[in-house]
């Protein structure tokens, strides 16, 4: 089992990912792992799941979220919760993978190679900055909060 750390994580910029939303990629899935702090506004169609939840959830994502290609995580400003969140989430998928608890993609591929596991640069702070009024990309902003 491979053992990742920080400097293995890929990021993407607000501006490479607001496409990807807009266009409602099907292979796309966003993971805001903020707790309390969700309320505020977040990116359209993008899940919740709380740090708090991760020990039982992280495994059951893994499954879930098998078939997608892209899975991004991102928190309030992707330091700590986002790539931590990441990073979990990779080293249960490499361990359910090895032990063969996974199912096997719908595409045929192995998911280790085919899943791309990425960290939203500067997370929602600065994802709000310049989509937050976007509601074709942001969904429930409230700009008061951020101000």
């Amino acid at each position: 089992m491979a053992t990742y750390t920080f400097s293995d994580l890929k990021w993407i910029t607000r501006e490479d990912l607001a496409p990807l939303v807009r266009s409602g990629a099907p292979e796309l899935t966003i993971v805001d792992v903020r707790d309390n702090d969700y309320i505020g506004g977040h990116i359209k169609g993008c899940m919740n799941v709380p740090t708090d939840t991760h020990d039982y959830r992280i495994p059951e994502l893994v499954r879930t979220l098998r078939d997608q290609d892209t899975v991004v995580f991102h928190c309030v400003l992707s330091q700590q919760r986002g790539p931590s969140s990441a990073l979990r989430y990779l080293r249960e998928r490499d361990r359910l993978a090895d032990k063969g608890e996974i199912q096997a993609r719908k595409d045929g591929k192995d998911i280790k190679s085919a899943q791309r596991v990425i960290v939203l640069d500067g997370g929602f702070s600065k994802w709000q900055q310049k989509f937050g009024e976007d509601e074709e990309v942001t969904e429930g902003y409230a700009k008061d909060l951020w101000e």
